[in-house]
């Protein structure tokens, strides 16, 4: 009798790894998926705060990288990761260079750095300067919107710097509803306020629009004043400018004495970020040895935590923070890899088996 066996099962070949894909995103791909979408973004960055709030981010301290040759000049990495429905992790690394300026090419450069949540692979690299511009604008939108909740809407508004940024901050108003009667322009360089001018004339902007010669009249006359500079330290220190009470988006952070904070209502994106690398809100820290003249994050007023008295100027004073720039730039890269035009770099990653 013969007994059959049954034959012994052979080691199946090995499943050759599958390599990460890797794609690189240009300037006029991101400002393609970004144009135009000012609401959608603002309510974007408004999930984004609110994730931050509930800890569903982690987002360390900025790291600046200086250069005792060029002490003007500074490369910051934002390493953050965001939780939510479409997690990602990353890392946005920007310069900011002010001699730029006189060369032609713009103060800011930027590249954002996206990687899988799963994996750790970094699966993206966007250019990010129109990332962190939007974001940035986004912000600033979003606050303006809810610190005028119980208080008249601004109808002057003044601009204090006039580059990129405020042109997005100009844009992302006027495409989520805001009107003005008239703008201000004060800036240091005549020609930038030139060319801030004419650029508002192109947009179609209606409003009686005035170039200020003196910080002090672009303040007194609007009751809306955004600070888009590259100072280093502050250079606005009379109180007694901000009388009438205005909203103020201290976006560059570094504009105002620490006693106009003093005497004002301030909002931060986040405390600790915010108290940190000489900002203005970090200097008045240094200076009363506490944190009470903080009213709270722009989180705790969007959720309620915290309601903005309408008697007194408002200060907004946004650190900027890496979650919001990986919730833009994830948003740009789903929407240009729903177009079908990720450029994707193929055997970026190679070495993929373990032993060779």
């Amino acid at each position: 009798m013969t007994t059959l066996h049954p034959p012994v099962p052979q080691p199946a070949d090995p499943v050759p790894p599958t390599a990460p894909s890797f794609a690189v995103i240009s300037g006029a791909q991101v400002q393609r998926a970004l144009q135009g979408r000012a609401p959608e973004i603002v309510d974007l960055i408004d999930a984004t705060y609110r994730l931050h709030g509930a800890g569903d981010t982690v987002n360390p301290p900025s790291y600046f990288l200086r250069f005792p040759d060029r002490p003007t000049s500074r490369i910051i990495a934002l390493p953050a990761s965001l939780g939510g429905p479409t997690p990602v992790d990353g890392l946005k690394w920007i310069s900011s260079f002010p001699t730029n300026v006189a060369n032609g090419i713009p103060r800011a450069s930027a590249v954002l750095i996206l990687n899988d949540h799963d994996t750790g692979y970094p699966f993206a690299c966007l250019e990010s300067s129109i990332i962190s511009a939007t974001r940035t604008a986004a912000s600033a939108t979003l606050a303006a919107d809810r610190l005028t909740h119980n208080r008249p809407r601004p109808r002057t508004i003044g601009f204090f710097g006039t580059g990129l940024i405020a042109r997005y901050i100009h844009t992302f108003l006027t495409q989520t509803g805001w009107e003005f009667d008239q703008i201000g322009i004060h800036d240091l360089s005549a020609d930038s306020a030139a060319g801030f001018r004419l650029y508002l004339e192109q947009s179609g902007a209606k409003q009686w629009i005035t170039v200020h010669d003196s910080a002090e009249q672009l303040i007194r006359t609007s009751d809306l004043v955004v600070f888009a500079t590259v100072a280093a330290r502050p250079h606005v220190s009379e109180a007694a400018w901000f009388d009438h009470h205005p909203l103020v988006l201290h976006v560059s952070l570094r504009d105002l004495a620490p006693e106009i904070l003093l005497s004002a209502t301030n909002i931060v994106d986040d405390v600790e970020h915010c108290l940190k690398a000489d900002t203005s809100p970090h200097l008045a820290e240094q200076l009363t040895g506490r944190r009470d003249f903080l009213l709270g994050t722009l989180d705790d007023v969007l959720t309620g935590r915290v309601t903005v008295p309408p008697d007194r100027t408002v200060v907004f004073s946004p650190f900027g923070l890496g979650v919001l720039d990986l919730a833009v730039g994830k948003h740009v890269y789903d929407e240009v890899a729903r177009s079908g035009e990720l450029h994707v770099v193929g055997d970026f990653f190679h070495e993929l088996r373990r032993h060779g």
